[in-house]
């Protein structure tokens, strides 16, 4: 029973200053589980921190807690360890070290005196951590009676630094003068089993094996280690030299990689490798209105695209402060927890309340390719229009993959006659999604473009009404010019991001095969990266193949009649620059028309889009050959409000069809 003057002022776990402390989210975590119906044996929080959830759920499960930094580590042996402890013998260790006075100079004091505190704490600080040490050493303490004082100094000292919660800079004005107290531990009799790690999560996943691993990962590019320096150098006890007037020591060992902008591809490696029924990610909506530093360093996209590769994911929310040096306008900022329930597929929504909504995320993924024409605002008007049982579903002139990409028959082949959309398309669907956003923020960076994902268009001068071309014109030129000189395997990355920052994300060539579009207003922002991520992540899903060839070849393809051939090929009456360039004929709707009759003497069932009217002119070619076939013509509501082409047309009559076999 402890007691030795220190009466009920007991440390409990929750009560050190940390950045992005759970305490507050403990209910909403707990909500989650309750709703989910989740049934778990053993709990894993894999980052962290100070140990508050892990502490939270202590009594009802065995747990798994892990942090890189030892100051952490320690309190979790202190709190969580296995081993027996004298709690008297302690207590009366504790009320020594708060009656010492007059005391000489140590390594702390002549490093750290009028610091972060006053020069007479600074010497006891240093006596304490030098005395357990020495005490250890001796072995009159055990590990866990070490972590024990070691954890009692730490939150010691949070309550009298001259801080503003962590060490990153003390105020130098006077200092106050806050006598150091060392308080015992409120640690309760414990049944359940813990496992204490120190390891770097994405090693330790690969090695653990929990009902529920919760998962919260540094935000920023704010690493703890530089944040906790002086708590790490108290915790390790190396003595270390000291740098800077911050007088922090080497920090290279507990840099943590989801603070550097590789953060999305160590995120993405961590879900893969997890062994688990449940998966709870905590991750801030930073926004892009406060201190750069503060900004998240990993996308929603990112996250998504990483969560739904194992299963279902339903996103819940919570408000919350941000922690900024500046200020930030952005006040509706959100914690959110993604719940992962793995080996299902159903995704659903993030809901305002906490409560799930039961919307879904769009329906239809969005091509990151964008084409004059492009089908996606079509495909609800499409899809009700093609067959329900579709073995195999042919995307021919499948540019951005727009349909072929949504299709849900049992195989899906996009082709195309540009070897370069197809060479994008393939690189996309073959590249892991955060590895291929790593390697364009790269090209990104390295060649001077906008980031307004990241940094607002504050940062570039610029209105979100003007768009970026002005600030990225020079250097999209350079690029360009990069680009169509050079001949390598590169080439293609070096496309999809001239793509992703040309006029309206459209494509275009020249007679000599060059890149010729000219920049455009927007950037790889938000709706581009989520366009990515999805398609990236159906590509994956699917049994889709993505395929160079000429619709002159189709008739010669192993059809079958529960098959679906669908068709989108350039419009004989012009609503694009490939007909003002002369890309498609009268003879090539005559071959397109010869092929499909073909295709329908197969018995293959075919739908073909296309225009029979526009601005007075109407497609004679077609409308005949679809008469004297019998084919049904179904009329689609079109609007491309993207195309610079239908501008002048808004007015007129455009009548744009759907043309069946079936």
């Amino acid at each position: 029973m402890i007691d030795a003057g220190f009466g009920n002022r007991l440390i409990s776990i929750e009560q050190r200053r940390y950045l992005g402390s759970k305490t507050k989210l403990l209910p909403l975590i707990n909500d989650i589980l309750e709703k989910e119906r989740v049934e778990y044996k053993t709990f894993a929080d894999i980052f962290a921190g100070t140990g508050v959830v892990a502490s939270h759920f202590y009594d009802r499960s065995d747990i798994v807690v892990n942090d890189t930094l030892e100051s952490n580590h320690l309190s979790y042996v202190a709190f969580f360890g296995h081993e027996m402890i004298r709690t008297d013998f302690l207590c009366s260790l504790l009320g020594k070290y708060n009656a010492l006075t007059d005391l000489g100079e140590n390594y702390f004091s002549i490093n750290f005196a009028n610091t972060y505190f006053d020069a007479d704490n600074s010497k006891r600080i240093g006596y304490i951590r030098e005395d357990i040490e020495k005490l250890h050493s001796l072995k009159k303490l055990n590990d866990r009676e070490r972590a024990y004082l070691v954890t009692s100094l730490i939150y010691g000292l949070d309550r009298i630094a001259n801080t503003v919660g962590h060490y990153d800079a003390y105020r130098k004005s006077d200092i106050p003068r806050k006598k150091l107290e060392l308080r015992p531990l409120n640690i309760a009799t414990r049944t359940n089993k813990s496992q204490i790690y120190k390891m770097d999560a994405n090693l330790l996943v690969k090695q653990l094996r929990a009902d529920v691993i919760y998962i919260d990962p540094p935000y920023n590019s704010r690493q703890y280690g530089d944040a906790y320096h002086l708590l790490e150098n108290i915790a390790e006890w190396k003595k270390e030299k000291v740098y800077g007037v911050a007088k922090k020591i080497s920090r290279d060992h507990i840099k943590s990689q989801y603070c550097l902008k590789s953060a999305g591809n160590a995120f993405s490696e961590l879900i893969n490798d997890i062994q688990a029924e449940f998966i709870l990610v905590s991750y801030n909506d930073m926004g892009t209105n406060g201190d750069a530093r503060s900004q998240s360093r990993i996308s929603d996209h990112e996250i998504m695209s990483a969560l739904e590769r194992r299963g279902a994911v339903t996103i819940y929310e919570k408000s919350f402060n941000q922690f900024t040096t500046g200020r930030s306008s952005k006040n509706d900022l959100k914690e959110r927890i993604f719940f992962c329930r793995i080996g299902k597929k159903k995704t659903v929504a993030p809901s305002k309340t906490g409560l799930v909504s039961n919307t879904h995320l769009p329906t239809y993924v969005k091509s990151p390719l964008n084409y004059t024409g492009g089908k996606h605002k079509l495909l609800p008007q499409l899809f009700e229009l093609f067959p329900k049982n579709i073995d195999t579903f042919y995307d021919v002139f499948c540019g951005g993959a727009n349909v072929g990409i949504n299709a849900t028959s049992k195989k899906i082949i996009c082709i195309d006659k540009n070897e370069k959309v197809i060479e994008m398309l393939k690189l996309i669907q073959q590249s892991n999604f955060e590895d291929l956003n790593q390697k364009l923020i790269e090209i990104i960076n390295r060649h001077g473009l906008s980031q307004s994902f990241i940094y607002g268009y504050e940062r570039y001068k610029c209105e979100s009404s003007e768009g970026l071309g002005q600030f990225n014109k020079e250097s999209f030129f350079r690029l360009r010019a990069v680009y169509n000189s050079t001949k390598s395997e590169i080439q293609v990355i070096y496309l999809l991001v001239l793509v992703l920052y040309s006029f309206n994300n459209q494509i275009r060539f020249n007679s000599r095969g060059e890149f010729n579009l000219p920049v455009g207003k927007r950037d790889y922002n938000g709706s581009s990266r989520k366009n990515l991520a999805n398609f990236n992540a159906l590509a994956n899903n699917k049994n889709i193949t993505f395929a160079e060839g000429d619709f002159r070849n189709l008739a010669d393809l192993n059809l079958q009649t529960n098959d679906l051939v669908y068709l989108d090929p350039p419009y004989l009456l012009g609503l694009a620059s490939y007909n003002e360039m002369g890309g498609w004929t009268e003879k090539d709707e005559t071959d397109l028309h010869f092929v499909l009759s073909r295709v329908n003497k197969k018995g293959v069932r075919f739908a073909l889009s296309n225009v029979i009217e526009h601005k007075g002119r109407t497609n004679d070619l077609l409308a005949h050959w679809a008469k004297r076939n019998n084919f049904k013509i179904h009329t689609i509501n079109h609007d491309y409000r993207n195309s610079s082409y239908q501008t002048k047309a808004k007015n007129s009559v455009t009548r744009e069809v759907l043309v069946t076999n079936y």
